[in-house]
């Protein structure tokens, strides 16, 4: 880590020197690029100082203790509440400068577009795939975020067989960036008679809402299709074309949206999710680390590919990447899921530490 800090500083000292040649200083756009570098080193950089000379006040304090205070006891009881003191700052400080070397997730203050739906386990699927859109909506509700359906298909027997949905709030994206894979449950269906538990699975797809500027889609790169929108088992519930089909010809990505009796907010709401979609694809080939496709980020909806188990008789929850397990499942469920994100959040954030170290 010292290695890499001290590179860092090295990398400030010359973008200080950068900025202030006459140079430099006559290519505007050369003259933003450094002083937009610089900033972003300014606060580490000086962390990282004060770290060093809070080490070197700590070798000079820990002299005067092991010279007992030049035989004053007042003076080592003094150097010995000193050192406690810069010790103390010391960690502080190294726990700061573990967090401002990870990378800052540009997406992080983005808006989501929340994907949920039901994987195996038919009818008992649908109905956890509304419990856990109620989740996350309860969650935004307590974070003070606005939540906004986009479409929804519900199940026959209730429940829900997908749901698209827009959530907005400061840190939408940094809260719920680890949520996309598949939700197992285990519970005993409303529809079993025998008790038996059953496995059911929703698959969650989490994406950073994408605006405008950032991803140009072309006309001629779009179908649109208008159909009638219906309601459970098939039946129409309007006589218009409201319901609008949108089909990404390059990638093949098929976007449908008819929750509105619009068809003008049907597409509106459409190429929204359209946008975001396009956007999580660019930014998984940009990024090795987010290498596979959306398709592989919530697999096929099977039971054994879960990142997470809700066990309804065991009253617990437990997230399979890093074995962490909360036992109250009805407060998980009504959006209490803080301690949990925060797990998730504190483990990717020390993956990627180690990474940023190694470079």
């Amino acid at each position: 880590m010292l290695e890499k800090l001290e590179a860092l500083e090295k990398r400030f000292e010359d973008l200080s020197r950068l900025i202030g040649d006459p140079q430099v200083l006559a290519d505007q756009s050369a003259y933003r690029t450094h002083v937009k570098a610089f900033s972003e080193l300014e606060e580490i950089v000086g962390v990282y100082r004060d770290y060093r000379k809070t080490l070197k006040e700590i070798d000079e304090t820990r002299e005067m203790v092991r010279s007992g205070g030049a035989g004053d006891p007042s003076l080592l009881e003094m150097a010995r509440e000193e050192l406690a003191t810069l010790e103390k700052a010391r960690d502080g400080m190294e726990e700061r400068l573990k967090v401002l070397l990870i990378p800052k997730d540009p997406n992080d203050d983005k808006n989501v577009i929340l994907e949920v739906r039901a994987g195996t386990g038919g009818e008992e699927a649908a109905l956890f795939a509304g419990e856990i859109f109620r989740m996350y909506t309860r969650y935004a509700e307590k974070r003070g975020w606005r939540v906004e359906v986009l479409d929804m298909s519900r199940a026959d027997a209730g429940g829900l067989k997908e749901v698209i949905a827009a959530i907005e709030g400061k840190g939408a994206w940094s809260r719920l960036k680890y949520e996309s894979g598949v939700h197992r449950v285990q519970r005993v269906p409303v529809t079993e008679s025998a008790g038996r538990i059953h496995t059911s699975a929703v698959t969650v797809a989490v994406l950073p809402e994408a605006e405008e500027v950032e991803i140009k889609i072309d006309d001629k790169d779009i179908r649109i299709d208008r159909f009638c929108s219906s309601g459970p088992g098939g039946q129409s519930v309007n006589t218009t074309y409201s319901a609008v089909r949108l089909t990404h010809l390059p990638t093949g990505v098929v976007v449908s949206c008819q929750d509105e009796k619009s068809q003008h907010k049907n597409l509106a709401k459409a190429m929204r999710v359209l946008r975001s979609r396009l956007y999580d694809i660019a930014q998984q080939e940009q990024e090795k680390e987010r290498a596979a496709t959306r398709r592989g980020m919530v697999g096929s909806g099977d039971r054994s590919e879960k990142i997470r188990t809700y066990n309804f008789p065991q009253g617990r929850v437990t997230d399979h990447r890093i074995k962490v397990t909360i036992h109250q499942i009805q407060d998980f469920l009504e959006g209490g899921m803080d301690e949990m994100l925060e797990a998730l959040i504190t483990h990717y954030n020390a993956e990627k530490l180690k990474e940023e170290i190694k470079v």
